[in-house]
């Protein structure tokens, strides 16, 4: 929001390496050879067949990519972890119970675990002998997840804490061994431990019958007199929040990454079938409207992508710099994932409204019967509605993503204010040029426009609230859809002058018709958003003067995204794919 990138310095699909190439082959495979088959069974809650296939994942690496080598894992990059989670997609209700251990069930230990707990439990973690679940939610602390009430007391002999309370919604908690518990010590120190299945007082609660994803497994963990040794405490006392938000931000963007996974596979079914359906002697592939559903989905399933991979470079640089076997090694990564929790937030939200979007539309081109559930889209449909939920819900994630940009602002971590100020005076005198000659040279400036018109409203609401800002949740919100759509541009746009660079214009065409339509579409929702906060905070002069800086800002030439829209379609038909 503060600084342009260069499109040399992102990661992008179109640079996986061989090693990449094959990870996401070997995922592949797997999913047609050993998931698919057996995906009826699975979706019926098997949870021995279950354990089997993520122990058949584990021997082909799928379980311990993100686990360090000196504890039985790869010490695999970021992009083929992801890698792995976005192929995984097709697995269903299985990719969830696979994300649950691997990611937020594992994870923990790996960043924040001591010597002992790593040597103890990521071997097995990492094989699939044991199966871990995270345990966050209660059944009166969802998005309030510091208001637990689950309680940890210290024993008289300091040996061990006794953990009392109850947990909800733990995906794998039916055939899960280890447990990564939240409570809080002596009821106020939020806190994280290790807890395994058979501690005496632990027990499990019946299934929940779930709209979709019904092959996971998803039950309460109750907690009774459980005595849990000292040594199985994680990190530190009252560092649980900084464990569970961090190891959150992990899963929203790996969350984001089943997205585009669920995203392609949704364009294949339905481009598949609109070529098969035949409607007033017509493959229905052949009306526009149908061909404009599936360039939209395509756009927006490139953009995803070009964010998602674009996060995922960032973490490998990131978290290059952590030491894993240093004591301070929670400090260390707790730092580096939290410098990307605006992306990883941004991730989450785009990317489950797209997949939203994407499975909805599905539906609509395969009418009447993308109601039965002998079609595929059905599943995806009812898969999908959980991943506005899932990883704190869309609308505090919205919060979140201003508020800590506001927030690090404020501590001087960024030149966010400095920014706007120098921009207010540039603003009133401000007449932005209108001719562009080259290739993405008008949307390289609206992307501009985008950073300069979150500045201007986005100084101007925190000038007028202060700490006040935090109550105002709609402007919050507004902002945030600013942020993630300039993000969104950004990433796609970076992502295609980098294609430009390697493979030229002309290979690139489909990319440049997919950042040009999106970016012109998305800059009217940011425009709309900017009008309707400054109606919000001003009125009279004040409001007139905003309004005009704003109309500068927005002055652009139309383009025919129609027409962009018919050639996109064009090729996803002949396709019958997603395509780049």
């Amino acid at each position: 929001m503060i600084d342009d990138i260069d499109y040399r310095e992102i990661v992008t699909p179109e640079d996986f390496t061989e090693e990449h190439r094959m990870i996401a082959e070997t995922t592949e495979k797997f999913v047609a050879g050993e998931i698919i088959p057996r995906d009826e069974e699975i979706e019926k809650l098997n949870y021995g067949l279950t354990v089997e296939l993520l122990q058949k994942a584990g021997d082909l690496g799928l379980l311990g990519a993100e686990v360090p080598e000196s504890y039985g894992g790869f010490g695999l990059d970021k992009v083929s972890s992801t890698l792995i989670t976005e192929k995984l997609t097709k697995a269903s209700s299985f990719s969830l119970s696979h994300g649950a251990h691997v990611g937020i069930g594992t994870l923990p230990i790996v960043y924040f675990g001591t010597e002992e707990q790593k040597q103890k439990y990521l071997p097995t973690l990492a094989t699939g002998e044991k199966i871990a679940a995270y345990c966050l939610t209660e059944p009166s602390s969802g998005s309030d997840a510091l208001g637990a009430k689950t309680i940890a007391t210290l024993s008289e002999d300091g040996q061990y804490y006794v953990l009392n309370g109850s947990k909800q919604f733990i995906t794998n908690a039916g055939f899960a061994d280890i447990f990564i518990v939240y409570a809080k010590v002596n009821g106020k120190d939020f806190s994280t431990f290790i807890v395994e299945r058979t501690m005496s007082g632990v027990s499990i609660g019946p299934e929940e019958k779930k709209m979709g994803i019904k092959g996971s497994s998803t039950c309460p963990l109750i907690l009774e007199d459980v005595k849990v040794p000292v040594e199985n405490l994680l990190w530190e006392v009252g560092k649980g929040h900084l464990i569970a938000f961090n190891i959150l931000n992990i899963g929203r963007y790996k969350l984001a990454a089943g997205c585009v996974g669920a995203a392609k596979d949704s364009i294949e079914y339905a481009a598949s079938y609109a070529n098969e359906r035949t409607q007033f002697d017509r493959k229905i592939s052949s009306f526009p409207l149908i061909g404009k559903k599936l360039a939209d989905m395509n756009i927006r399933t490139y953009v995803l992508e070009s964010m998602v991979y674009r996060t995922a470079g960032l973490f490998d640089i990131g978290l290059a710099e952590v030491d894993y076997d240093s004591p301070n090694v929670g400090y260390q990564s707790a730092k580096a994932i939290a410098e990307y929790q605006l992306e990883c937030s941004i991730n989450k939200v785009f990317g489950s409204e797209t997949l939203d979007f994407i499975v909805d539309e599905g539906v609509q081109i395969h009418g009447g019967y993308g109601f039965i559930q002998e079609y595929r889209i059905e599943r995806n449909y009812r898969d999908s509605r959980i991943n506005r939920i899932f990883e704190g819900t869309n609308e505090i994630n919205r919060l979140l993503i201003p508020g800590t940009l506001i927030k690090r602002a404020m501590k001087g971590e960024l030149p966010l204010m400095q920014k706007a100020l120098a921009l207010q005076s540039e603003l009133l005198g401000l007449v932005p040029s209108q001719s562009f000659q080259g290739t993405l040279e008008q949307e390289s400036h609206l992307l501009s426009m985008s950073k300069k018109i979150f500045l201007m409203v986005g100084a101007q609401a925190v000038q007028k609230y202060q700490l006040k800002l935090e109550q105002e949740q709609e402007i919050l919100s507004h902002l945030a859809d600013m942020m993630i759509l300039t993000f969104a541009m950004e990433s796609a746009l970076l992502r295609t002058k980098k294609s430009i660079d390697q493979v030229g214009e002309t290979k690139a065409a489909n990319a440049i018709h997919m950042t040009t339509a999106f970016i012109h579409e998305q800059f009217d929702v940011i425009e709309c958003r900017a009008r309707e906060v400054l109606a919000a905070m001003e009125s009279g002069d004040t409001l007139r003067t905003g309004l005009s800086v704003l109309k500068k800002l927005t002055k652009r030439t139309p383009i025919n995204s129609l027409g962009l829209k018919r050639q996109i379609a064009a090729r996803v038909i002949e396709a019958e794919s997603y395509v780049l």
